[in-house]
């Protein structure tokens, strides 16, 4: 007898469908599972024969074959347990085959039949509800599940309870359970910063654009306090965004009670991580630290001391929004549109440039420590800010800053004229996606402007893509002052955090990068 129950198997944060299907026949009692199936959906029969003889439910001696259609397509993961033992069920006439057509089933047995969660439902769940069937999950995933408008979500205890509310009917609707209130997560405040005035306004231009930014600066100086109170003026994430931030969680493994409100995220890796951990991969792939940090922040602390074969990985993800991780059986693509921040010391000792120290490092040392960061990874970060360090009265005066809530109503209006703006534009919501040609022609720029621009980027070398992006810089500053057009004072501020490059003759230069002071050079340079 053949039976077929519908499951469903994730590529990147996407589901498709996957037809279970179940063939048993007279022969010796086997069972075997086919259509690419990994290590741990073959080990899964194993999983359903038990589950099913202490469920009360032996399966008769039968020569039983699953196939997994399409069966040219890879398939991982423990979810295939449920699916399977349904169809082995109906297959052998110990349940009714009709009764699975509306459904749709993912998840684990344990040895006793008992439902577990899985990876991954949260995509399956989109899925569903967008061809209208009803869901049953284990009870793990249900508050998962529960956050796709329109799915009717079953989740069971045991597979014996889901055998019970077949047999009765309709299967109901779970609703998760009534969350207690939790306090909301604690964000550092810009308030506990002093002084750094350059240092914040650059991040609040960061987040109202979504900006990349290196702080520079010697140890102490509180870059790591800075980037680390970031989150706490971001805008909150859309319906929409959330869903595409649980998604990536939900594939990773890191799942997300459904009375919380996920936040952008804020990922801040070790410098010891490797190139698979920061973009994606394994076997089977997984999402990395970029992806995790998508709609978000990624902030990589002491920058300079990850390997820069690992650092250079971030090129095409800063570039694309998207990271494509190709293998033997196919690509599979994660999103990866986030803010990089990054700390680092302008040398070995940390003490280059400032005025009240001396630095011991040789040169040389200074050249190779610099040189860590390649240039084409430095052309993709929008703004380079020197944090000094702050002297000693001046933290002793116990004065408070801007707090964060005071700016984050400034970037919260910067962003919402960013998406009026492009809300004609498929998955651009920020002025650092925007591609630099569509905003050079449609955005309004003053002449002045446009030419003091243009002289500064061949006064200091700029790249073609660090023209575009002291525009969109520019475009940011406008959306904060509230102004259509883009105006010289935007411009000349946006070349203040632009790094030179070298130009061939040598007509700028970035010697000691970072430990010289850009910050002055491209201020002369803008306003000559």
């Amino acid at each position: 007898m053949l039976a077929s129950v519908r499951s469903a198997a994730v590529h990147g944060i996407d589901a498709f469908e996957v037809t279970v299907e179940v063939h048993a026949a007279l022969g010796l009692p086997q069972l075997t599972v086919v259509g690419l199936a990994a290590g741990a959906v073959k080990e899964g029969r194993e999983r359903v024969v038990a589950a099913l003889a202490n469920s009360d439910l032996p399966l008769p001696p039968r020569r039983t074959t699953v196939n997994l259609s399409p069966a040219d397509v890879p398939k991982s993961g423990s979810g295939f347990d449920l699916p399977i033992a349904l169809g082995a069920l109906a297959a052998t006439g110990m349940l009714d085959p009709r009764t699975l057509a509306p459904l749709a089933a993912v998840g684990e047995l344990a040895l006793d039949g008992t439902l577990r969660p899985v990876r991954g439902v949260l995509p399956v769940a989109r899925w569903a509800a967008d061809a209208g069937h009803t869901l049953v999950v284990p009870p793990g995933n249900l508050a998962e599940a529960a956050r796709v408008d329109g799915l009717l979500v079953h989740a069971p205890a045991t597979l014996r309870a889901l055998l019970d509310a077949l047999d009765a009917g309709p299967l109901p609707v779970s609703v998760p359970p009534p969350a207690t209130p939790t306090p909301l997560r604690s964000l550092e405040d810009f308030a506990d910063v002093v002084g750094q005035e350059t240092a914040k306004r650059a991040l609040e231009i960061a987040a109202a654009g979504g900006h990349n930014l290196a702080l520079v600066g010697p140890p102490g100086a509180g870059k790591t306090m800075l980037a680390r109170r970031l989150p706490s003026i971001l805008p909150p994430l859309t319906d929409r965004e959330a869903l595409d931030v649980l998604a990536i969680r939900s594939v990773a493994g890191l799942t997300t009670a459904a009375h919380e409100s996920p936040e952008r995220p804020f990922r801040a890796p070790h410098h010891t991580i490797s190139t698979a951990g920061l973009v994606g991969g394994g076997s089977p792939p997984r999402p990395g630290e970029v992806s995790l940090a998508h709609l978000g922040v990624l902030f990589l602390d002491e920058l300079l001391e990850f390997p820069r074969h690992v650092l250079d990985s971030l090129r095409q993800p800063l570039e694309d929004g998207e990271v494509a991780l190709s293998r033997a059986t196919g690509t599979i693509t994660y999103p990866a549109r986030f803010t990089l921040v990054a700390a680092m010391n302008p040398c070995p000792c940390g003490r280059a440039g400032e005025p009240d120290a001396v630095c011991t490092c040789l040169p040389a040392d200074v050249e190779r420590y610099a040189a860590r960061l390649s240039g084409p990874l430095a052309d993709r970060i929008d703004m380079h800010v020197r944090v000094g360090a702050v002297p000693p009265r001046a933290i002793g005066a116990r004065t408070l800053g801007e707090p964060s809530r005071a700016i984050r109503p400034r970037v919260d209006a910067a962003r919402t004229r960013q998406r009026e703006r492009y809300r004609a534009l498929p998955g651009v919501t920020t002025n650092a996606a925007i591609p630099g040609r569509w905003l050079d022609r449609e955005s309004p720029i003053d002449p002045n402007a446009r030419e003091l621009l243009v002289t500064a980027a061949d006064r200091l070398g700029l790249s073609a893509r660090g023209y575009y992006r002291v525009l969109k810089v520019a475009r940011t500053i406008a959306d904060l002052d509230a102004t259509p057009e883009i105006a010289t004072a935007h411009v000349a501020e946006a070349l203040r955090y632009r790094v030179p490059t070298p130009k061939p003759g040598g007509a700028a230069t970035n010697a000691g990068h970072p430990a010289s002071a850009f910050n002055r050079r491209n201020a002369d340079a803008a306003s000559a």
